[in-house]
Formats: structure tokens, C-alpha cells, sequence
């Protein structure tokens, strides 16, 4: 027996694979080189039968964390957490109030910044993305008259000039800390 978040499925077989990426170079003389190994994601292949009044409940359970990518976790012989992949039922004459089923759960590691929730305060602050969509025209609300397009002009640039040209940015302040704190320039 075993259990997929708390849920009874009789496994006969559990195929656990550990593959890496190895990388070689070709050489002039003798073998490639290998110069380089990463890890794979950890994958394990299980077999097995559900059976019993609730095995409709189990498959339909099976088919809403595939569809979903829905993290499990898997206790049998090896403990196991990830996401279920190709999920197969096989319905025979031999299993009369069940199916047999097979799947691959594949290991799943998120990631997570762990940086930005130490910084202080000021520094958070300045780590935001800053998004400038440049100036923007705006409409002039006025009558519409019998006036022809240039007069509009005209009275458009009346209007600038009564205005500032640009608005003004303010300076940027800088965040000055203590001697000795880990983020004070030398």
C-alpha cells in the first residue's frame, strides 16, 4: 500500500531514475572531454491498481492534480514529492470494481528570492522597477466651432505658453548609511 496525499492506491512497482546532464567537448587527440555535470530533475515511474468503492473518487482525484500540475506528495517504499505526468488507466476484464494505473511524478523545486526581503527599507525602494510611459498629449476641452484647424493651433500655443515648458523632476535622494553597515560605499 501506499499513499498520495493521504489517499490509498496499491503500488506494484516504484521506478526511481536520478539522471544528470553531462557535457563534452570534442578533442584533437583521444576521447571528448567532459567538463561539466548538472542534475536533472528527480523523476520516479509508478505502476500499480485502485480497486473498491472509491476508485472512481481516486481516478478522478489523479486526473485533477495532472491537469492542474497540482504538487503531491507520494509515500510507498520512497518518499516522494512533485507533480504527476503521463497518467495512463488500464481497465481489463481482471479488475472488476477498479483499473490499473501508471504515472511519472516529476520532482518540482521553486524557487524564491531570498535578497530582497533582507534589505532595508530605503534600499526595497530603490530596487522597484521604475516605469516612465513618457508624456502623454491631452485633449483640449473647447468648443467646436466654424473655425478652421489652424486657429485650434493658434490657441493651443497661446495656452503652452502661459504654462511651465517641462515639468520639473525632483532630485533623486540618496540613501547615506552608517560606517561599517554592510551597504555603505567606500
Amino acid at each position: 500500500m501506499a499513499l498520495i496525499d493521504g489517499k490509498y492506491l496499491l503500488v506494484e512497482q516504484e521506478n526511481p531514475t536520478f539522471d544528470v546532464d553531462i557535457t563534452s567537448q570534442p578533442v584533437e587527440k583521444d576521447s571528448d572531454m567532459t567538463d561539466h555535470v548538472q542534475r536533472k530533475a528527480r523523476t520516479m515511474g509508478i505502476t500499480g491498481q485502485v480497486s473498491g468503492p472509491g476508485a472512481g473518487a481516486m481516478l478522478t482525484y489523479l486526473k485533477k492534480v495532472s491537469d492542474k500540475g497540482i504538487i503531491v506528495k507520494y509515500v510507498g517504499r520512497t518518499a516522494f514529492t512533485g507533480i504527476i505526468s503521463g497518467l495512463a488507466t488500464g481497465h481489463s476484464y481482471k479488475i472488476a470494481n477498479g483499473y490499473t494505473v501508471s504515472f511519472t511524478i516529476t520532482e518540482v523545486r521553486v524557487a524564491s528570492s531570498s535578497y530582497v526581503d533582507k534589505l532595508p527599507t530605503p534600499i526595497k525602494a530603490q530596487t522597484v522597477k521604475i516605469v516612465n510611459s513618457g508624456t502623454k498629449q491631452t485633449k483640449e476641452k473647447g468648443k467646436k466651432g466654424k473655425g478652421s484647424s489652424g486657429s485650434k493651433k493658434k490657441d493651443s500655443k497661446k495656452a503652452k505658453k502661459g504654462k511651465k515648458g517641462k515639468k520639473e523632476k525632483e532630485p533623486v535622494q540618496k540613501v547615506k548609511f552608517k560606517p561599517g553597515s554592510p551597504w555603505a560605499t567606500t
